[in-house]
């Protein structure tokens, strides 16, 4: 009887776990996701042509677009879509600095294919 009481226990214990296992599972796809769609605020980069993003979450980004007119909306909230450079490896760099330290925000280069305007200032 002990036995059946110990492995139904065991049996529940492991049930509990799965949702965690599951969800960072999922965090860890989202990190290496090849395209994403961040909003937060734009300003200026190091060089001509890059810009930064502060995004909503903590996350900063360099963003640079042949296309989508990145200049226009410095100093603005935006939302942007692109593509990560690099995406398996920024995935892997990403997964490393998370087991080091799990409050680490994310860092990263997006190519952007789309920006909108959200508001004409940002957040303080």
């Amino acid at each position: 009887m002990k036995v059946k009481l110990a492995l139904s226990f065991l049996a529940l214990s492991s049930l509990a776990m799965v949702p965690r296992v599951s969800f960072a599972a999922q965090e860890e796809q989202k990190k290496s996701d090849s395209t994403r769609t961040l909003t937060g605020c734009l300003s200026t980069g190091e060089k001509a042509g890059q810009y930064n993003l502060t995004a909503d979450d903590g996350s900063t980004w360099v963003l640079s677009s042949k296309n989508a007119k990145l200049g226009e909306h410095v100093g603005h909230t935006v939302t942007v879509n692109g593509r990560v450079w690099h995406a398996g490896m920024h995935g892997a760099k990403e997964k490393a600095k998370d087991e080091t330290n799990p409050n680490a925000t994310e860092r990263g280069h997006l190519n952007v294919t789309d920006v909108s305007m959200v508001s004409e200032s940002c957040k303080r």
